[in-house]
């Protein structure tokens, strides 16, 4: 039977729209099952709070559980693995850090390519590392901290969460900059570093904000400055190193990511209802808390953030000429 010319025109664009119309049906759709979200940090730091407070927004919005899987180990890297690997659906998300651009330069072959393999979806946060040291320590300034560390070349040591933490390469740029020789001491781990440091065997910590601010508000920690350029709202009387050592600048960001390929409908959804998210009064004020603030921006633009990241923290590891043991 031969069809009408109108008819098979319309019957031809009906069937060429059904791919676009089932990939949009698909992504209203989804998460279809429990969506995991990977995290390469223990229970408890920054990083895993603000996880935490996504993955229950995100659950009340979406109608599926979203879990907190901590994988940590390896600056991340074991996590991102387990991400890269995953089916490109949208059930497995990544938390994205600065250690996954800092693991780009450490190490030199890690399984997966991270700007290739991760495709970035939202931003989530950003805020300061705090620079702390024991309330008996002889500075209460940054530059007498520096004073001091040029005085005792090599004896000051400052403790990180390890080889390719944001702690460790915060340390390195200070050192860097500044002009001083500091030892580096890493543990696994930021809560043995600050251990370290309220026993003495470490002289200064570059620590996430999360963590420490109790024990500033307590007095067991003196804050020295906080890394952003810019005061934080929840140290407000705390200076930034940048009024001491000029241009320096260390954040914690945090955001979302999932394997290439993974739909761009799926992308789109996530970072609507993250973004949507980020705007609530609850969610902003959970986030001061732990003395961070909202990272609102488009995949592209978490993207090039991260692009950013991974040129700048390359440059410190290249000058530091350091790998992991």
């Amino acid at each position: 039977m031969k069809l009408p010319r109108r008819n098979f025109l319309y019957l031809a664009a009906g069937a060429a729209a059904l791919p676009a119309l089932s990939r949009i049906a698909w992504a209203q759709s989804y998460p279809t099952r429990p969506v995991r979200i990977i995290i390469g940090f223990p229970a408890g730091t920054t990083a895993d709070i603000i996880a935490r407070l996504l993955g229950q927004w995100l659950s009340e919005r979406l109608g599926q559980p979203f879990l907190i899987e901590n994988r940590p180990g390896a600056a991340s890297t074991i996590a991102t693995e387990v991400v890269v690997r995953a089916p490109a659906d949208g059930h497995t998300l990544l938390c994205i850090t600065p250690a996954n651009p800092i693991s780009t330069a450490v190490y030199d072959k890690l399984n997966y390519d991270f700007l290739r393999d991760i495709v970035p979806i939202a931003g989530i946060s950003r805020g300061p590392l705090v620079m702390v040291v024991n309330p008996s320590f002889p500075s209460k300034t940054v530059l007498e901290f520096i004073t001091y560390a040029k005085a005792n070349s090599g004896k000051v040591h400052f403790g990180s969460a390890g080889i390719g933490s944001l702690l460790w390469v915060s340390g390195e740029l200070f050192k860097r900059m500044a002009g001083v020789d500091l030892v580096h001491v890493p543990f696994r781990g930021s809560a043995p570093a600050i251990t370290a440091l309220l026993g003495g065997q470490v002289q200064v910590v570059f620590d996430t904000m999360g963590p420490s601010i109790e024990n500033i508000r307590a007095g067991k920690l003196r804050a020295l400055a906080v890394t952003t350029m810019t005061r934080s709202e929840a140290l407000p009387d705390i200076p930034t190193v940048s009024d001491f050592v000029p241009g320096y600048e260390v954040s914690l960001f945090l955001g979302i990511g999932a394997p290439k390929s993974t739909p761009g409908e799926v992308i789109d959804r996530l970072n609507r209802e993250v973004n949507t998210g980020l705007a609530d009064p609850k969610i902003k004020a959970r986030l001061a808390d732990v003395g961070s603030a909202p990272l609102v921006l488009s995949p592209a633009d978490f993207g090039r953030l991260i692009a950013d990241e991974t040129e700048k923290w390359g440059k410190v590891i290249r000058a530091a000429n350091i790998r992991p043991e």
